[in-house]
């Protein structure tokens, strides 16, 4: 395997031209061979028109699944395609802040310990919220929730851990697959976080996000959310409480106490108006979301509360 880098990106329903061409403009700002690997996820016809003629560039492949696999399948399949010792993890909802994102990578990767295996750069929105009612919910959450500085991620650097936007050695992933039972949305990076601490794998966060350019509708964003507690219960059936989210803990606090049931029942009476308001208000409140999410959390039927 040639010294040099992978990027990987997964692909659905999305022109990533502009993501691939600022890579490459920085591509001479890593020491070593660059490709752009991209594997499309049955997107619709009409963006995968749009990306084809990508795979004329030089140092990009791409190619286009027969079906569509999900978001742990896509990245185990492209880091099998990578030929290069490194790989760097990002969405195709992503754009580059500046024309030094691959170089901080590289002085970061060129400074550390041989131990550490995967550096985590993190993500960063816009700071005005979006024209569009519909997503300020996504972005609101994104704000307050997932633009987090490196010296905070790092006081817990496993725990959480997110796939977008990381740096990581190719023999890491190939050792550690992401777990493909967790179908849909959410919580592939949680598990993989898991193991790399039982494993004692060295993380470093830094502060090198990419900027999220992919906010969903308010009706979307609670669907994937919901997804995601579903990927997360199973998560939590088949490694018990080591995903210790606040979710999670609100969730065992419930269960300790015997109130799972009574708290689950008022929560159900209440989702149509926490709906409501997360889709409606000019301004929604996250602790609603959370409020939803804790109950389809004690929806999950399996999984253990302490």
């Amino acid at each position: 395997m040639q010294a040099g880098l992978s990027i990987l990106i997964p692909v659905y329903n999305r022109a990533v031209a502009p993501l691939v061409v600022s890579l490459l403009a920085q591509a001479a700002d890593w020491p070593g061979p660059v490709e752009v690997v991209l594997l499309d996820d049955k997107s619709a016809e009409e963006h995968q028109l749009q990306n084809r003629p990508l795979a004329h560039l030089p140092a990009v492949r791409y190619a286009e699944l027969p079906a569509n696999v999900g978001r742990a399948a896509i990245r185990n399949q492209l880091a099998a395609r990578a030929r290069h010792a490194w790989l760097l993890l990002l969405d195709n909802d992503s754009l580059l802040p500046d024309a030094q994102f691959l170089a901080r990578y590289a002085q970061a990767q060129a400074a550390a310990s041989e131990e550490v295996a995967l550096f985590v750069g993190g993500t960063t929105y816009e700071p005005t919220p979006p024209a569009d009612p519909a997503l300020y919910l996504r972005w609101h959450y994104g704000r307050a929730r997932e633009m987090r500085p490196a010296a905070l991620r790092q006081a817990q650097p496993t725990s959480q851990l997110t796939l977008n936007n990381a740096l990581l050695k190719s023999e890491l992933l190939r050792r550690f697959s992401l777990d493909e039972r967790l179908s849909g949305y959410g919580h592939e990076d949680t598990r993989l976080g898991l193991e790399l601490a039982r494993a004692g794998v060295a993380v470093r966060h830094l502060d090198n996000p990419v900027l999220h350019d992919g906010l969903e509708p308010a009706v979307i964003f609670l669907e994937k959310s919901q997804q995601a507690v579903r990927n997360l219960a199973q998560v939590l059936r088949t490694d018990g409480l080591g995903a210790a989210t606040r979710l999670v803990r609100a969730a065992r606090q419930l269960g300790q106490l015997g109130l799972r049931v009574p708290a689950r029942a008022a929560l159900a009476a209440l989702a149509p108006a926490l709906r409501h308001h997360l889709l409606t208000a000019a301004r929604p409140s996250l602790r609603v979301l959370d409020a939803l999410k804790l109950l389809w959390l004690l929806q999950e039927p399996g999984w253990p509360l302490s």
